[in-house]
């Protein structure tokens, strides 16, 4: 490369600094815009002519004022004010919200249960510059449970209903699986596990078989596990998906069940039951796909082991690569 073209490339490197520069700028100013709006919508939610009708009529008038304007119907208004909520009084994500994406920020604001896992993948996708579909895949994939694996405390389990052997939440720490475990890894996990599964589970449940064969039409079809529910006097399906859940699960299911009551239940036993064990899932998503079906099932989220909150920060703090920032210690509670 000769000396003109060398001074042509720092031209060129020139330009594409600025239009970076900008692009976070304009980012930035539309974070904050929707933000603000946010702020807005939360304080008046307070007021008695708030509701489905306000909203509607802002929707309207911001149409009509700005015509062409994306984003600012009933349900973008409504993910506006449950942002500003979501993060409002929070000092230690304030200073990284205005380096996402609004796309990135909806998937996170969908995807995730919890602040440390928010700010896990908002750490995460400013660190590694994820696109939309890059921060999707990392998320379907459970890469924050992944992440979390074999730390040294747990969460505490929720207390378990009388009427519902069913947790919403399987703590499986006793599994011992490697750092990028797959469901192959996740059932052998299980099944070398099962005497303290089943205690997990509830001591009503027999396990029955892995792998449980079902043959329709001439082929073979697998149900991960099988279990058998005394006081429910049901089969119990389950099957294990270590990333996030996604509806075609339920129609699998459906199959599944509706193969286990025509060829497996007896006839003074009640209709089989399913569980989908699923690394993480939106409700909302889940409330849809299940709308419809007829099978009693429920998707439940196995979680894996977590450290204690200070353990959490360090390992968020070391994978961003910033300095600890200190607690606010001004009587405000977490």
């Amino acid at each position: 490369m000769n000396e003109m073209d060398k001074s042509f490339e720092w031209v060129a490197s020139i330009i594409e600094n600025a239009r970076e520069n900008a692009y976070r700028k304009v980012n930035e100013e539309l974070i904050l815009m929707y933000q603000n709006v946010g702020r807005f919508l939360s304080e008046q939610s307070k007021e008695a002519s708030y509701g489905d009708g306000y909203i509607d009529s802002l929707a309207s008038f911001i149409q009509d004022h700005f015509p062409g304007i994306k984003g600012f119907n009933r349900r973008g208004l409504y993910r506006m004010k449950q942002f500003f909520e979501l993060y409002n009084g929070n000092e230690k994500v304030s200073p990284l919200v205005t380096q996402l994406s609004w796309t990135n920020h909806l998937l996170i604001m969908s995807g995730c249960k919890s602040d440390e896992e928010r700010e896990f993948y908002m750490r995460l996708a400013i660190k590694e510059r994820y696109s939309k579909r890059e921060l999707e895949r990392q998320m379907d994939s459970g890469y924050y449970e992944r992440y979390m694996l074999s730390k040294e405390k747990l969460l505490p389990e929720q207390i378990k209903s009388e009427l519902n052997p069913f947790l919403d939440s399987y703590v499986i720490e006793f599994l011992d699986l490697p750092p990028r475990f797959k469901e192959k890894h996740l059932k052998k996990g299980l099944i070398e596990g099962m005497k303290k599964f089943i205690l997990e589970l509830g001591k009503d449940f027999t396990y029955v078989d892995e792998e449980y064969t079902i043959m329709v039409g001439g082929e073979d079809y697998h149900v991960d596990l099988l279990f058998y529910h005394r006081t429910l006097r049901c089969l119990v399906a389950m099957e294990l998906k270590t990333g996030k859940f996604k509806p075609e699960y339920i129609s699998k299911m459906d199959f599944y069940l509706e193969g286990l009551d025509r060829q497996v239940k007896k006839p003074d036993e009640n209709p089989s039951v399913g569980l989908i064990l699923c690394a993480s899932k939106n409700d909302e998503v889940v409330e849809y796909a299940m709308s419809r079906t007829m099978s009693p099932m429920m998707v439940s989220q196995y979680q894996l082991q977590l450290p204690d909150k200070e353990v959490l920060r360090k390992k968020l703090q070391e994978l961003a690569n910033i300095p600890m920032i200190e607690e606010n210690t001004g009587g405000t509670s977490e």
